[in-house]
């Protein structure tokens, strides 16, 4: 897709409409008309909205020989302002200052609420001033001017302290509201180019979702993926997923934040109220997630403004996906809040569709368990049962000792052979078992399913009261982690030997106790330049939880081959 770029005016109509709003006023105004069509000229250069803002604010400061400008864009309810860009004001002055002005009290609020144009002499002696925060620059002269944008108010252009020492005169305040209406029309191409841009990252956004949902890897990593784009594409500090648990209410099963975070595994409960909002196919917006009694997780306490939007298709709800961003963050606005809630259900189309291509190869993969399952039991142990026979009937023929006792232990071994198969036949017919609870027993079903790509069994051992001791969350992680370094030992260690360690018995860095996983090899060892996502995927879930992970030398002649160490605390 191709964002669309707006046209720019045409520059004759636009001096033309100049002109005639400088008609009737003096000769001395009319002199610095080229001076305003350079101006405008500028302003109407480039469509990025913020640098737009910025180049407004430098040309009006240059027009009216102000020392210091800004513009105070209006939030969406009209109530306050929801940016403020400055020019004149160093990075020094703007950290003493602290928080921007917010629109609610003094003058800015009235120029809110009654959007004129506002000349003083001296800021100070009008009873709507409110005065100025500590390290705040001087301030006496001001002029303010209303941005329409399509006829709507976008906000004001403020100015103060002409260089010269001197008030706005007339001069300056026509200029300005020249300026100010070529402004409007730069701003709203900006803004109209800026949606299309913004369109365009969500829609690439969700075919990002949609490919990794559908690519038949692994579900914890395209879940990842989900709560990735959604973080970037929201430009929040975090993306969360969330899914229906076991017990009841959210689990958070996917989290991806620049900052350490201890979320993953995370329940909400399902008596929490936004629980209740999500199921019922209802996005929950929230302005301040530490005051807002629905958030009741861990989100509370380390965010601001927030998303939580349900992933549902077709009337069914799959999950919810979380964007907050920081405390003191902007709030979301009304298109971030549609794109994100199109993205969120295009996310659960995808989760359906996986969900729906996951079901057809358990499908297929229990259609040809029965066709084996026959297969054995037509042809092999018929096969297997008449050779039996066979040599029963050449031990009655044998005379010599040595030639019967051979038959016989044949025999007896075909009659094991045949019960094993059949074993094997009632195991295929039953169908895969369900999951065992203990973490011993899952990390040896883990173990032997890797030993049939593997061509071996990996040995094992573990140490200490695993069942006992680890949390159902580490396991469930741990159990993760293994899947992934056995998988990455098939694919690339070509490995003879595998040896898997579970021990809870160690100390971790911070002196509580832990469990640690390692998964050592005989193979040719971690390639320069080779991918590292797999083991990206372990350090991330590891962290997630408080723990980490790394590789060091494996089993092999002189440390030859790798060894995968995962820990987390119990």
């Amino acid at each position: 897709m191709t964002a669309a770029t707006p046209e720019s005016p045409d520059p004759l109509v636009a001096a033309t409409e100049a002109t005639r709003s400088l008609q009737g006023l003096s000769t001395e105004l009319t002199a610095r008309v080229p001076q305003l069509l350079e101006a405008m000229r500028s302003v109407g250069t480039g469509l990025e909205l913020h640098t737009t803002l910025d180049r407004i604010c430098e040309t009006a400061a240059e027009l009216a020989d102000a020392r210091y400008a800004a513009i105070g864009v209006v939030d969406e309810k009209g109530k306050g302002l929801s940016d403020f860009v400055t020019h004149g004001v160093g990075e020094d002055v703007a950290r003493r200052i602290g928080r921007l002005p917010d629109g609610h009290a003094g003058l800015l609020g009235a120029l809110i609420r009654e959007p004129r144009t506002i000349r003083l002499a001296d800021l100070s002696t009008d009873p709507r001033s409110a005065g100025f925060p500590p390290g705040h620059p001087v301030m006496r002269s001001f002029l303010g001017v209303p941005i329409r944008v399509q006829g709507e108010i976008f906000g004001n252009l403020y100015l103060s302290e002409k260089r010269s020492g001197e008030e706005f005169n007339d001069y300056d305040e026509h200029m300005v509201r020249v300026l100010a209406t070529e402004a409007g029309i730069a701003i709203g191409n900006a803004r109209l180019y800026e949606a299309a841009r913004q369109r365009e990252r969500w829609i690439d956004g969700s075919v990002a979702v949609t490919t990794a949902l559908l690519s038949g890897g692994d579900a914890d990593d395209a879940l990842s993926v989900v709560a990735e784009q959604a973080r970037r594409l929201a430009d929040a500090d975090a993306g969360i997923v969330l899914l229906p648990a076991e017990e009841g209410g959210l689990e958070i099963v996917a989290v991806s934040s620049e900052r350490p975070t201890k979320l993953l595994g995370m329940v909400v409960p399902p008596e929490s109220a936004i629980v209740e909002e999500l199921l019922e196919g209802e996005a929950v917006f929230v302005q301040d997630s530490s005051t807002d009694s629905r958030m009741t997780t861990g989100m509370s306490s380390a965010y601001g403004p927030s998303m939580v939007l349900p992933l549902q298709s077709g009337g069914r709800v799959l999950g919810a996906l979380a964007t907050p961003r920081r405390r003191g963050g902007k709030p979301f606005t009304e298109a971030e809040r549609t794109l994100a809630t199109q993205f969120a259900s295009q996310a659960a189309l995808a989760l359906m569709m996986a969900e729906a291509q996951r079901d057809r190869e358990r499908l297929a993969v229990f259609e040809d368990r029965d066709r084996i399952a026959r297969d054995l039991h037509d042809l092999v142990i018929q096969r297997l049962f008449a050779t039996g026979m066979m040599l029963e009937s050449a031990q009655r023929k044998a005379v010599v000792p040595a030639v019967q006792e051979g038959v016989g232990k044949a025999v007896d071994e075909l009659d094991v052979t045949i019960q094993e198969i059949r074993t094997a036949i009632f195991a295929l017919q039953q169908g895969p078992a369900e999951a065992p609870s203990g973490l011993r027993t899952r990390v040896l079903r883990e173990i032997n399913m890797a030993a049939v790509p593997l061509g071996f069994k990996p040995a094992h051992r573990f140490l200490g009261a695993v069942d006992a001791t680890v949390g159902e969350l580490t396991g469930k992680n741990l159990i993760a982690a293994l899947r992934e370094a056995l998988s990455n030992a098939f694919r690339h260690a070509e490995a003879a030997r595998i040896e898997v360690v579970v021990d809870a018995t160690v100390t971790l860095p911070d002196g509580s106790p832990g469990v640690r996983l390692t998964v050592a090899d005989d193979g040719v060892g971690m390639p320069e330049g080779g991918r590292r996502s797999g083991l990206r995927n372990l350090a991330r879930r590891a962290e997630s939880l408080g723990g980490a992970s790394w590789c060091g030398p494996g089993l092999g002649e002189d440390g030859g081959g790798t060894s995968v160490v995962w820990e987390a605390p119990l």
